[in-house]
């Protein structure tokens, strides 16, 4: 058994599962700084109010963790604002001039590129990372031969290896379409789905089809489909449009609990980690869909 603890604002999927659950802060109750997603703006957030309950941020958590580990390290007695220096001591010339005073007199500031209203990728021609080298190995240089992956099993010269997942590997015989997991579009990450008025805006429990394969298993717009692999299954109603590309299927991430049957597209994504830097797979899997019911 896998004993199970959950720090969170909500009572999520993960929280089902949890033996302990430990309250979690809002942007309301924590100091935060915010990056520039989307605009040209860093930004600070200061606490509202006090932390409600035994609610705890991330950064109090982690530190109770060290202190009761036992580690002594002088990052687990940093400040929220020590961090935040941290942060911002930067070579980037986008930062020059950004301190943490500035941010909390104006609550957010213009990253510095020209007074415009886009930015052009000539702006970032004085910006070279690793131009004077100081790569993040060993020798400091750029290593097309790496000791560190040979020590690990890996091939030392880095080259492309097929996933062992796609429409290139054995297993697209049975399962021949690549599922793209990707972000709803009212919701933020898990976050907003247990929200009536957000899931209203919501069009969830759709498979995104191009009109090619639907037309290869008789599936037009509508139907409710049975999508799956070895793993497992779900049902989905089809989208079909030319959103996706033909060989690829696409599906929103959502709650399960919140979700038809209880489950989400997760019971169809692999666990299995990659060789090169033990990252998920959730974008390397192949299934299959079939016609379940017709939409009249």
């Amino acid at each position: 058994d896998l004993f199970t603890v959950v720090h969170e604002q909500f009572f999520t999927d993960t929280v089902d599962y949890a033996d302990i659950v430990l309250p979690a802060t809002t942007f309301f109750e924590h100091k935060d700084l915010q990056a520039a997603y989307g605009h040209y703006y860093l930004q600070m957030s200061d606490a509202a109010i006090e932390p409600l309950g035994e609610c705890r941020s991330n950064v109090e958590v982690f530190r109770a963790l060290a202190r009761g580990m036992g580690f002594d390290e002088d990052c687990f007695h940093e400040s929220v604002d020590r961090m935040i220096d941290t942060a911002l001591h930067s070579d980037n010339p986008r930062l020059r001039g950004v301190d943490r005073e500035k941010l909390e007199r104006e609550g957010h500031v213009r990253l510095n590129f020209e007074n415009q209203s886009s930015v052009s990728s000539s702006q970032f021609s004085d910006f070279l990372p690793f131009a004077e080298g100081n790569f993040w190995t060993k020798s400091g240089k750029a290593e097309l031969y790496s000791e560190d992956l040979k020590a690990q099993g890996l091939e030392p010269v880095v080259a492309f290896s097929p996933p062992d997942e796609s429409r290139h590997s054995s297993q697209a015989r049975q399962f021949p379409l690549e599922l793209l997991a990707r972000k709803a579009d009212n919701f933020l990450n898990s976050t907003f789905c247990n929200v009536p008025v957000v899931q209203e805006m919501e069009e969830a429990g759709l498979l995104e089809m191009s009109p090619v394969d639907a037309r290869a298993r008789r599936i037009v717009d509508g139907d409710m489909v049975r999508v799956f692999n070895r793993r497992g299954d779900i049902m989905l109603r089809a989208r079909v449009d030319g959103a996706v590309q033909a060989g690829v299927v696409s599906a929103k991430l959502h709650w399960a609990k919140l979700s038809w049957g209880s489950c989400n597209i997760n019971v169809l994504t692999s666990e299995k980690l990659t060789d090169l830097g033990n990252s998920a797979t959730f974008y390397s899997v192949l299934v299959e869909v079939e016609l379940v019911k017709p939409s009249s």
